[in-house]
């Protein structure tokens, strides 16, 4: 299935020492709030280097913003994870980056999809979106994990009012 949203950011940074360290640093609230998000951390720490994102097949779409404000972040999306239907905690369909002012990004969340369902993960039932939607998928469920940035609306929100993509824009204009 390749990039699900046909869509190819061009310009992405790197995840550089001192993002990988933050990425780190920033989970230390997340940890003791939430068993899952744990689990993911542990499970998914691999990407905090963007890199290995790209190694493993991911590709990058645009950054999410919300409309009430808040964002999701680039995701890196790995569209063959989506076509197996396959929920597994280390191989998430997509990887959450917040673009960072200095061109680098930092991992803040990954999120599990899956076109079968009811889907859930370690008992927390996905979230489920019909089409037509905005990423051009079939009718799909869908997890957000934030297991690297505190998100004051849940662990498991869509958006996080933490996340911003103005870094993104502006490196666009």
């Amino acid at each position: 299935m390749g990039d699900p949203l046909g869509v190819t950011l061009t310009r992405h940074g790197k995840a550089t020492g001192t993002a990988v360290f933050v990425a780190h640093a920033a989970h230390a609230e997340v940890a003791g709030t939430n068993p899952l998000a744990a689990k993911v951390r542990e499970a998914n720490a691999r990407f905090a280097d963007v890199a290995v994102a790209t190694a493993e097949g991911y590709a990058p779409i645009p950054c999410v913003s919300g409309v009430e404000g808040g964002a999701m972040g680039i995701h890196y999306v790995n569209g063959a994870r989506i076509e197996d239907g396959v929920v597994d905690l280390g191989k998430p369909e997509a990887v959450m980056y917040e673009p960072k002012a200095d061109g680098s990004l930092e991992l803040v969340a990954v999120e599990y999809i899956t076109t079968k369902g009811p889907a859930e993960l370690d008992g927390h039932l996905f979230s489920f979106t019909n089409s037509p939607n905005r990423y051009g998928l079939p009718p799909f469920y869908e997890l957000h994990v934030w297991a690297w940035r505190a998100n004051p609306t849940g662990t498991f929100a869509d958006m996080n009012p933490n996340v911003s993509c103005d870094a993104a824009v502006a490196a666009q204009q």
